[in-house]
């Protein structure tokens, strides 16, 4: 790869720094960070166009794993490569995981950490920026009616059906109706463009796959190795995000007699509050079986799957883009894309926060906050706090 293929693009300790503040800053889970994704470098920065930014996302959300992360790391790596692409995911996911590390070794000293009326003002606070960015990134992507009536159908499907692996059917099933319809999808200098070589990507896909082979060998539920396996196991099998991990999570860890209900679902609140990705609780998870080199491993071990598959698929995504059918399809899974986070907008984000005509009230006030009077994230959110302590 030539060295000038980055010439101008920020330095990784810029890119760091950039991600950094969105993972200081970014509330609202997967959904939420895709719109401050897409206002910080689409509208913002201009990266990348619309459409390639959708062509992000909708490999991202066809890939098993933490989809927001993985558009970050993309991001990165589209902006200055593999040292891109770390800095993007350090900067967004240190913030979360240092807190529920924090949060798991100080868990004994403070064990209401995660109850509270503060927990509760952030959820209602989570619904208004998921609805934002649902519906700044509906704009974007469904301009028409065609495309409005897929991601429509889309949500239908998923809250009437609420399988896991018809999250991964519906996608498909809008990139047909996208083919069928024959979407215009324009092809120009703005889409994506991926700078790799072509064998890379068969390394990363078999690495994944030898890891993956290696994490269901029987291990000691005592020691590191035991929560490397079970993590790198739901990040590798799991569609759908960090809400969807939850279950496998507590398979592992619950079920099995390793952690207490209360302890699990105690990290998981606190979870919920923290900006960044949620696949952050496997700090605290890993922090609470085996300290700090458990925290380290847990993280590591569910981002990792996620991340090669994406560095196996970025080449391939490229080739099925330049052609037209292929483009209709795009078309019709990028529409997709904004009928599944309207669908995460009411299971889990609404359903988990919003029982009472106060909680309407508060997401109203919160979302006006957000959509028309443009309070920052970063002011929004411990105002949020503060008020769900004093209210509810």
């Amino acid at each position: 790869m030539s060295k000038d293929v980055y010439a101008g693009a920020l330095p990784a300790w810029q890119i760091f720094l950039l991600f950094l503040r969105l993972g200081l800053t970014s509330f609202g889970g997967p959904a939420a960070h895709l719109g401050f994704f897409h206002e910080e470098f689409v509208k913002r920065r201009r990266w990348l166009s619309d459409s390639a930014y959708g062509e992000v996302v909708a490999l991202c959300q066809l890939l098993p794993g933490p989809a927001s992360s993985q558009v970050g790391l993309t991001l990165g790596f589209l902006q200055r490569g593999y040292s891109g692409a770390a800095a993007a995911w350090f900067g967004f996911t240190l913030p979360s995981a240092l807190l529920m590390t924090l949060f798991a070794m100080g868990l004994g000293l403070w064990p209401d950490a995660g109850e509270g009326g503060w927990i509760t003002g952030l959820k209602l606070f989570v619904v208004a920026v998921v609805a934002q960015a649902v519906w700044q990134m509906g704009r974007s992507l469904c301009p028409d009616s065609p495309r409005l009536s897929i991601a429509m159908m889309v949500a239908i499907l998923l809250l009437t059906v609420g399988a896991t692996w018809m999250q991964i059917l519906a996608l498909l099933m809008a990139g047909a109706a996208g083919v069928a319809l024959k979407l215009p999808q324009k092809q120009s200098e703005e889409a994506l463009t991926i700078p790799m070589q072509t064998r890379r990507p068969m390394v990363f896909f078999a690495v994944f796959v030898v890891l993956l082979l290696l994490a269901f060998l029987p291990l000691a539920s005592d020691s590191l190795g035991w929560i490397w396996a079970e993590l790198y196991r739901a990040g590798a099998l799991v569609f759908g995000g960090g809400h969807v991990v939850l279950p496998w999570l507590q398979e592992g860890f619950v079920a099995s007699g390793n952690m207490p209900a209360d302890t699990f679902l105690a990290g998981y609140g606190v979870a919920q509050a923290m900006p960044g990705p949620l696949f952050s609780f496997s700090a605290f998870l890993g922090g609470t079986e085996g300290g700090l080199a458990g925290a380290a491993v847990a993280v590591v071990a569910v981002f990792l799957p996620g991340t090669l598959l994406v560095f196996a698929g970025l080449p391939l995504w490229s080739y099925i883009r330049s052609h037209e059918v292929a483009r209709a399809a795009l078309a019709g899974v990028n529409a997709g894309v904004v009928g599944l986070l309207l669908a995460a907008l009411y299971d889990p984000v609404w359903t988990s926060a919003v029982n009472s005509s106060g909680a309407i009230a508060f997401v109203l006030l919160t979302w006006v906050s957000l959509a028309v009077w443009r309070v920052p994230v970063w002011i929004l959110a411990p105002l949020s706090a503060l008020a769900g302590l004093m209210l509810f």
